[in-house]
């Protein structure tokens, strides 16, 4: 069994730390799987962590010094995978917890990848289009060695998008001498890019929603549903859950949220957002985004930034099933309140697979040089997802544990049998 080496005595300012979090149920779940304390020493911390000091010419002439980070988790199973992100709070713990969450993403999906992560401390809203392709490019010439179709392969993330990945592959290409389209996933179509990439971590989210939904009795058809967060996965989800019939009572974004019993105009929502998912600032009668939260409803999915449901706020939660599109959305202390509550929670780790599942579809593409068409891909994902929806589920009820520590014994188990059979442990 694991020796308690794992992080059990934090002190109070770090138990929402996402790290933190995240080694405390990566330990959980090798001691239920019964593993030695070695598994955990190696799976704690990302294998290899670089950081990086990258100049950019700005538009004004001056030059500015950005901070870049890449973290890859673990390469027992294949090369390691996941997003870049640009934004001011980007930290090297956050980077390091969120490519420890894209190796547990692909041990659920059952991806020959393990976790990879990156991110710009930058504001992307207060840059001109020139400066983010510098940005973009000075990021790849920072990371170039550790980065490649058969070694680390990157993708979009939060405020990043087709372009950003465009440009990179680009720099890529030059600094490899070939076009090298399978060096990153996220692309435009005509430079490689998947049908359904852009849309894949909704429609995966919304393919979990409608299983938990069956496993709860709720139709989905008429179910009262709350989306905190209208960017990329939370427009698409809202869109996606509004055409299967649900009525979406509640959005939100960054500066508030909008709550109509009857259900929302999506459409018209859709329309008047812009480029950062932004719309409540167009209406008056607003409200918070913790009013939102604890809204009267069905299905309540999280599809924001980290840490919106905690101890604080759990108890308050009359959602029946609880979906995390966003990552780490939910505490662990909220984690077991929602559990307690008999309100299922389906974890970010598992809900938000469809993004890494299309990437790896678009990486197998470029691979092979024949690409799929939509209904393929949709197919493809479909079976994916619910298999490994089934899969967690009766990991819980088999073990009796909850969704999340179930989809981390699931997720952790293929890295931790490649390491073993690699003699790395």
């Amino acid at each position: 069994m694991v020796a308690e080496k794992g992080p059990a005595n934090r002190e109070k300012g770090e138990k929402h730390d996402v790290l933190t979090s995240t080694q405390t149920v990566i330990h959980r779940a090798l001691e239920k799987l019964g593993y030695p304390s070695e598994v955990y020493e190696l799976l704690k911390e990302p294998m290899r962590m670089m950081t990086v000091k990258i100049p950019i010419r700005m538009d004004d002439g001056s030059v500015k010094i950005f901070t870049g980070y890449r973290a890859q988790h673990n390469d027992s199973v294949g090369p390691t995978k996941g997003g870049i992100r640009f934004h001011p709070h980007v930290t090297e713990r956050e980077v390091k917890a969120l490519s420890i969450w894209m190796s547990l993403k692909c041990g659920i999906v059952d991806l020959p990848y393990g976790g990879g992560k990156g991110g710009i401390v930058c504001d992307p809203r207060d840059m001109s289009f020139r400066e983010l392709e510098r940005l973009s490019r000075g990021y790849v010439r920072a990371i170039s060695q550790i980065v490649g179709p058969t070694k680390d392969i990157p993708a979009p993330d939060v405020f990043t998008n087709s372009q950003i990945m465009a440009w990179m592959m680009d720099e890529y290409s030059r600094i490899d001498g070939f076009n090298s389209p399978g060096f990153i996933t996220g692309k435009p179509l005509v430079l490689g890019g998947s049908h359904g990439r852009e849309s894949a971590t909704a429609k995966g989210v919304t393919i979990c929603i409608r299983e938990a939904a069956k496993k709860k009795g709720i139709k989905l058809e008429g179910a009262r549903v709350v989306v905190q967060g209208f960017g990329n996965a939370g427009s698409y989800l809202s869109k996606f859950m509004h055409d299967a019939g649900a009525k979406i009572i509640g959005i939100s974004d960054a500066y508030g949220a909008l709550y109509d019993q009857d259900g929302l105009d999506i459409d018209y929502l859709l329309d008047r957002r812009d480029s950062f998912g932004t719309v409540t600032k167009l209406f008056n009668n607003t409200i918070t985004n913790k009013e939102l939260l604890e809204l009267d409803c069905d299905i309540l999915v999280p599809a924001a930034i980290e840490n919106q449901i905690t101890e604080e706020n759990a108890q308050n939660i009359k959602a029946r099933i609880v979906v995390e599109a966003a990552n780490g959305p939910t505490t662990l202390e909220a984690t077991q309140i929602l559990s307690d509550r008999d309100i299922l929670l389906v974890p970010d780790v598992l809900a938000s697979a469809g993004g890494v599942t299309v990437s790896y579809f678009e990486w197998v593409q470029n691979n092979q040089g024949y690409y799929w068409t939509e209904e393929e891909v949709a197919e493809k994902l479909e079976k994916v997802m619910v298999k490994s929806f089934n899969s967690i589920y009766e990991t819980a009820k088999t073990r009796r544990v909850d969704m999340r520590l179930a989809a981390y014994m699931v997720g952790v188990r293929k890295m931790a049998e490649a390491s073993r059979f690699r003699g790395w442990i």
